[in-house]
């Protein structure tokens, strides 16, 4: 069985390690080929160069060549580049899973209020809109080439190299104080553990929240953080008068609890880090 990613960033890298054993190839791409190379020379994966100036002409064979299809890249202003690219290769393929990281942006502002995948997505945000019509677009290619295609939306993911013990450790760590505000995280551990169990349970359309089980007050975690490593705390930053960037101030902007009960009952995930004491736990030596 051969896998293909399209944009091996952070997420969609610790799956290809973890699951290794499973494939008998992995190709996936990055931006540029000076990229490609060196990642490649790094981990023995088989990499191209796939971006706005480069598309490697070995992408056509390889898609050819794939079973299971992981898509790792936003939307760009025309829409979804893989799909403009290459959605009749993928729809003539032998492929017989996709899988398509989204985000849990979708939902937009709930106001706090409890959210899963019955919930009407709303997005706001130019970002998150484009993510949800991209989705949208999948689907509807998995019913036309009657492929599997499933859409995981992902929270705020951390883990090793990402995570608030890093920040603390560079002096990067902001600890902004909003009302009432939460966002749920997720290990990217556990967003791997839910592609490989989607792989064994494929069920076509499906969309997934993977997400913890407590959204908290980000300056909760940082707090928790900081009391673990034994790290000096940030002072506390009214988001008022915080120095955000324009998209950091974005997801302030929204508020919601994201439950992933679907993960659980029908593929049958065991969440390792199930809120981010059991994660922040597993991380405190992290640099």
């Amino acid at each position: 069985m051969n896998l293909f990613v399209f944009g091996l960033g952070f997420t969609a890298r610790r799956f290809a390690e973890r699951e290794r054993a499973r494939f008998s190839t992995i190709r996936a791409t990055v931006t540029d080929a000076d990229k490609a190379r060196a990642i490649e020379a790094e981990t023995g994966l088989t990499m191209r160069a796939f971006g706005p100036e480069a598309d490697d002409p070995q992408i056509p064979a390889d898609l050819s060549d794939t079973d299971v299809l992981l898509v790792s890249i936003p939307p760009d202003r025309a829409g979804d580049p893989v799909l403009r690219r290459f959605g009749e290769a993928i729809a003539n393929s032998r492929i017989g899973w996709i899988g398509y990281l989204s985000t849990i942006g979708v939902y937009g502002d709930r106001q706090g209020a409890w959210t899963d995948e019955d919930t009407p997505a709303l997005p706001r945000s130019e970002r998150s809109l484009a993510r949800l019509t991209v989705e949208d677009a999948w689907l509807a290619l998995g019913t036309i080439a009657g492929k599997p295609v499933q859409v995981f939306r992902l929270s705020g993911i951390y883990g090793p190299g990402r995570n608030p013990f890093v920040k603390l450790r560079e002096g990067k760590a902001q600890r902004i104080v909003k009302a009432d505000q939460v966002f749920n995280r997720i290990h990217v551990d556990d967003i791997a553990t839910t592609l490989a169990a989607s792989l064994e349970r494929p069920r076509a359309g499906a969309v997934y929240n993977v997400t913890d089980d407590e959204p908290a007050p980000p300056q909760v975690v940082t707090e928790h953080a900081a009391a673990l490593a034994g790290l000096p705390l940030p002072p506390a930053v009214d988001f008022e008068t915080a120095d955000l960037s324009p998209m950091a101030r974005s997801f302030y902007g929204e508020n919601k609890r994201v439950r992933n009960r679907l993960i659980r009952e029908e593929l049958g995930v065991d969440l390792a880090y199930p809120t981010y004491r059991e994660g922040l736990a597993a991380l405190k030596d992290d640099a």
